[in-house]
């Protein structure tokens, strides 16, 4: 089987394709993988260190920007259907996958025109545009809530997102609850994606000597991105706090489940992950995501108690600061909060979408026999 997973621009969009190419080669290792992306994402570095090809198209996004970055982005339309088109041609897939961002629309339109079996991952509550549009084309849709589902009447299916098996606890983990492992400090993992979240920088600056008056032991593990890695750092130093600050931290994975609680934004994927390590959050929703569907995303975990919800405008030093130490204080809270993430885990989203897809491919093989 010959698949291509088109999208990216954000680990966001892009590792839960990697965790569904990873779960195909593990069914059957001589299916064949690549990845369509653009230059500018995230997909450059990762996908060719994941040991996947990747072919890169001429696109940028439209919704959300300036005018000139619109301008540039239709004038790009033509040229990233016709890179489609011939990274497809030269593929020749037996399904398309699009997992999101700028390059997945136009792959998967060309894609879905000439008849190729196609199938769209939507991560989040309110699907974007590009994919809403992508609905009435593709023949399946696999979506991480159910509140998704409206938007896919004829082809979703309720699969999660399909997150890397490296956040989801060993076998021997299973029996060890944070609240009772021995610890000298209390672990606390921050970070904002792969650029850092300056927000949220500019609050853990503001909490540092908030939190090192408080007396609580805290070993902090901060990605600030390139922008406030200085700032961060220093701040850190002047309050005597201990913290390992990096602009990127690649083994996210071990720390996510190493942490007490995580401080973070509320991308679907994010949100996936904390289910999977079960990891007690306090979410900062991005408030320019598009469509606002950062907030709706932490709506899910708030109410299922596996969150705190800060809003972006209300995120002050004090409140971070008071928000962290009612966690450390309270390892039953914390319990329960893990317990919580642990429901909205869906440990066989890549297993689910899979099936569905080498359902398509069957599909289509005996539609072309006939």
């Amino acid at each position: 089987m010959r698949v291509l997973i088109a999208g990216g621009g954000t680990g966001g969009h892009l590792y839960p394709g990697i965790a569904l190419a990873r779960e195909l080669q593990r069914r059957d290792p001589s299916t064949t993988i690549s990845f369509v992306g653009n230059a500018q994402g995230i997909e450059a570095s990762v996908v060719p260190r994941e040991g996947f090809e990747l072919d890169l198209i001429h696109v940028a996004g439209l919704k959300g920007k300036s005018r000139i970055e619109r301008t540039i982005g239709f004038g790009l339309l033509p040229i990233a259907v016709i890179d489609s088109w011939r990274v497809i041609a030269r593929r020749r897939p037996d399904v398309v996958v699009g997992v999101g961002g700028f390059a997945s629309g136009p792959v998967l339109a060309i894609a879905a025109l000439f008849g190729y079996p196609t199938m769209l991952l939507e991560q989040n509550a309110l699907p974007g545009v590009t994919n809403r549009l992508l609905a009435r084309f593709v023949r399946a849709a696999a979506v991480n809530f159910e509140a998704a589902l409206s938007y896919f009447p004829r082809t979703g299916f309720v699969a999660g997102n399909p997150v890397r098996p490296e956040f989801f606890p060993a076998q021997n983990e299973e029996a060890n609850d944070r609240s009772n492992r021995p610890r000298d400090a209390a672990r606390v993992l921050i970070f904002g994606g792969s650029q850092g979240a300056h927000a949220i920088n500019v609050a853990m600056v503001e909490a540092a000597p908030r939190l090192a008056a408080s007396g609580i032991r805290l070993a902090i593990t901060h990605q600030t991105g390139e922008r406030d890695l200085d700032l961060v750092r220093a701040a850190y130093e002047r309050a005597g706090l201990a913290a390992r600050v990096e602009a990127f931290i690649l083994q996210i994975d071990g720390e996510m489940k190493a942490a007490d609680v995580v401080i973070c934004r509320a991308g679907a994927t994010t949100l996936a992950e904390l289910a999977a390590s079960r990891t007690p959050a306090i979410l900062v929703p991005l408030p320019t995501a598009t469509d606002d569907h950062q907030r709706k995303n932490a709506e899910v975990f708030a109410k299922t108690g596996a969150a705190i919800v800060i809003d972006q405008r209300d995120l002050t030093g004090d409140a971070l600061a008071s928000a962290l130490r009612e966690l450390m204080t309270d390892p039953d809270r914390r319990a329960r909060m893990s317990a919580a993430a642990k429901t909205l885990a869906r440990p066989d989203a890549a297993q689910r979408i899979a099936d569905r897809l080498e359902t398509l491919v069957g599909q289509s093989k005996v539609n072309r026999a006939r």
